[in-house]
């Protein structure tokens, strides 16, 4: 059976994402999604397939649980849920310890990092998102 890996991704709640109420600004969960994706295909991906490829975010939807405030400690699980075409669709969770902060469906375009056009993985590329996982 075929089972993505989650990926674990931490993220520093930095002065500048806090907003006038005093909490984490909304905009600043986008820019944590897209780095925690990034930082998962980066990891996970051959070094040549990061190099040709570039990944471009087509949709984010949040669902906003609670607040973020500065000095929390706060990890991104990163689930990819499948592949279609030149399309990933991701799963992430934001949470503060056991605490979920957000959630967040997003679809990403894999394009040629020199054309710049959508671009196909290859399937030994895929794969590594995707390892056997043995059932008993």
């Amino acid at each position: 059976m075929n089972q993505p890996l989650p990926h674990l991704f931490a993220i520093p709640v930095d002065p500048a994402d806090i907003d006038f109420m005093g909490h984490v600004n909304n905009a600043s969960y986008l820019k944590w999604v897209q780095d925690a994706v990034i930082d998962h295909w980066r990891t996970l991906a051959p070094t040549d397939a990061v190099a040709q490829h570039l990944w471009v975010a087509l949709k984010h939807e949040i669902t906003y649980r609670r607040p973020t405030f500065l000095g929390d400690e706060v990890i991104a699980t990163v689930l990819l849920e499948k592949f279609h075409g030149t399309r990933a669709f991701y799963e992430t969770v934001i949470r503060r310890g056991e605490e979920v902060l957000a959630e967040v469906k997003s679809s990403w375009c894999c394009i040629d990092a020199e054309t710049l056009r959508p671009a196909r993985l290859a399937r030994d590329v895929i794969a590594r998102f995707f390892p056997v996982v043995e059932v008993s």
